[in-house]
């Protein structure tokens, strides 16, 4: 049997899995909007929601109670912010979706890349209060660049949620003029025209997923948040490919062995089968799968999943390897080429510049080798061979040669690890897609 029938056997019945990222700038309300949504959805015990109400009420930060729900440091706590990425599970009619909460602050961007390259659709959070809405979108606030980043990884359905509408009591004319703004934005990030907008309020629960009251429904007809969450679109599980995994996470398991969590990019495994793990090259066996702590006998691409690994060292595997199928193994490279965007940086690049790849969860210093050719940004075209410098907003075609051997795949061929995404001194200069792997 292939892979496809197995999975069709499977999963044939069960509701479409969908993993959703929600970004957006700082103080945007991400977290006290999802509090909400999964407290409405009834995912969180009434005494737990009660409970946190009054801790917070005692900290004099009322409003943070349904954000707790999803960030469960002490630290985040105390910061009112998200630093790492929250995993929630909820149902709605058709889906069942697994939430990742990314951070929002520049600091923790490494981390968001992580929930980004997992996700197959997103929502962006914005701040409909006047001036937060402005400080988010203009240079140097997180919405253009989470934006950027989405459609650089590949996220192609995004809506929109407008939240904290109610501190503009409702205002019409304050969501057309955000809507205005982030429609040209997106179109030119990339995105269709298929960007839904939802405005809505999260700590008063408005068009979450209850039809909304009087002041929004005399001119708002749209569908609540969950609806939109529970319309987006499947994407095709490449289950057919060669397996490949990439190990975002490795902690101890109970008994023998020890975990690594991360996710099916392609293709699928089974207990028993023997993984190798580059670029170490090390050969292990799979003892265990498990998806939501319920134990497997397969898993598939686009699961998210720990698995227990016999016959090697813990110390061997790294978070931003690349688990695969011994008889057809990743290539292990430590020079490439991209096609890539550069995005809105002060100083334009060159060549010699050190930079810090990301892929997936791999985090590799690198250095840009060669400018081969600055491209038309729409059609592709070759405007000027070797330029000297690539300038902001521009597209080229870039040499990159990494400290060390790391796996990766042509975009062409498995798109979830041929995507890359430089950054230097905490700032994302260019995003794009591996061309040649040299």
């Amino acid at each position: 049997m292939d892979a496809q029938a197995i999975y069709k056997s499977k999963r044939g019945d069960s509701k479409e899995q969908l993993h959703l990222v929600v970004v957006g700038h700082v103080d945007a309300g991400k977290s006290t909007l999802l509090g909400r949504l999964l407290c409405d959805l009834g995912q969180v015990p009434q005494r737990l929601i009660h409970k946190y109400q009054q801790e917070s009420k005692k900290i004099g930060k009322q409003s943070f109670a349904y954000a707790w729900v999803l960030d469960e440091t002490g630290e985040e706590r105390e910061r009112g912010i998200t630093m790492d990425i929250g995993h929630s599970k909820f149902e709605t009619d058709t889906k069942s979706i697994t939430l990742l909460d990314a951070p929002g602050h520049k600091d923790f961007i490494p981390n968001m890349i992580t929930g980004a390259t997992q996700a197959d659709v997103a929502l962006l959070v914005v701040d409909a209060t006047r001036g937060e809405f402005e400080t988010g979108f203009d240079s140097g606030g997180q919405t253009r660049e989470h934006a950027l980043l989405l459609r650089s990884l590949g996220v192609s359905q995004l809506a929109v949620v407008v939240n904290k509408l109610d501190t503009v009591d409702w205002s019409k004319d304050r969501f057309n003029e955000i809507v205005d703004k982030m429609s040209v934005f997106l179109k030119q990030a990339g995105f269709k025209d298929t960007v839904t907008f939802v405005p809505c309020s999260g700590l008063s629960g408005e068009n979450i997923v209850t039809k909304p009251k009087e002041q929004l429904s005399n001119w708002y007809t749209g569908p609540t948040l969950v609806s939109v969450i529970d319309n987006f679109k499947c994407p095709e599980r490449p289950v057919n490919k060669p397996f490949r995994f990439s190990v975002n996470d490795i902690f101890k398991g109970t008994g023998s062995g020890f975990c690594v969590s991360g996710h099916v990019e392609t293709g699928m495994v089974s207990l028993g089968d023997k993984v190798l793990i580059l670029p170490q090259n090390e050969i292990a066996v799979v003892k265990g799968l498990q998806t939501d702590e319920v134990s497997m006998t397969s898993v598939f691409a686009g699961d998210h999943v720990a698995l227990t690994l016999a016959g090697i060292e813990q110390q061997n595997v790294s978070i931003g390897d690349i688990i695969c199928n011994p008889q057809s193994p990743a290539p292990v490279t430590t020079c490439f080429q991209a096609h890539v965007v550069v995005f809105a940086i002060a100083k334009p690049i060159t060549k010699g510049l050190p930079v810090v790849m990301h892929q997936q969860s791999l985090v590799q210093p690198a250095v840009i080798t060669k400018l081969v050719a600055q491209l038309h940004r729409s059609t592709g075209d070759v405007m000027k061979k070797k330029p000297r410098c690539l300038p902001k907003n521009s597209s080229a075609i870039i040499e990159v040669v990494t400290q060390n051997p790391v796996c990766m795949e042509l975009y062409k061929d498995i798109k979830q690890l041929g995507r890359v995404m430089l950054r230097l001194e905490g700032t994302t200069i260019a995003a794009g897609l591996i061309t040649k792997i040299l």
